[in-house]
């Protein structure tokens, strides 16, 4: 029977340099990973579009919304006639409002609520918890306003808030 031995040999001593070195090549390789997987998972988005799919699906009426609501719960109410007042008045997307009286998602629902301050905080939680099941990175409701580029997909979202508080009678 034979038995052999194994040397080990100890690892190479790097200086500083060139350990420096295999870093930097480590993390240009990581980088380059990290720029193709982000690559991949952004081929299927439109250029700078913000809606999603499931918006561009919901065609709007042609014709202002009626100064009536047919809802009879007060949160669907309240967010019904805030989108009808952003139809009317116009949309404004950095600011309360403008100069030529366009206003904001949150500035409508304050004006319609006329001073009932509770039910405009539902309606916003409402419009919020909308927005957010189809823009999960959206924080508030004036940051994303802020990143829309037209008043569609602020109406489609207040017509899903609204839908959606009187199929919970809200």
């Amino acid at each position: 029977m034979r038995t052999t031995a194994v040397r080990r040999l100890a690892p190479p001593v790097l200086d500083f340099d060139t350990r420096l070195e295999l870093v930097g090549v480590a993390m240009n390789v990581r980088v380059d990973q990290a720029a193709l997987v982000f690559d991949v998972n952004t081929a299927h988005l439109p250029g700078a579009d913000p809606i999603p799919h499931v918006a561009e699906s919901i065609p709007l009426p042609l014709t202002p919304a009626a100064e009536t609501s047919p809802y009879s719960t007060p949160i669907a109410d309240l967010l019904h006639r805030a989108r009808a007042q952003i139809e009317t008045t116009g949309w404004c997307r950095d600011a309360l409002f403008d100069e030529s009286g366009a206003i904001c998602p949150i500035r409508a629902i304050r004006l319609e609520a006329h001073g009932d301050r509770r039910l405009a905080d539902d309606a916003c939680v409402y419009l919020l918890a909308r927005i957010q099941a189809d823009f999960a990175w959206a924080e508030t409701i004036p940051s994303w306003n802020a990143d829309q580029t037209s008043a569609t997909p602020v109406l489609l979202a207040f017509d899903r808030a609204t839908h959606h508080a009187h199929t919970h009678n809200k």
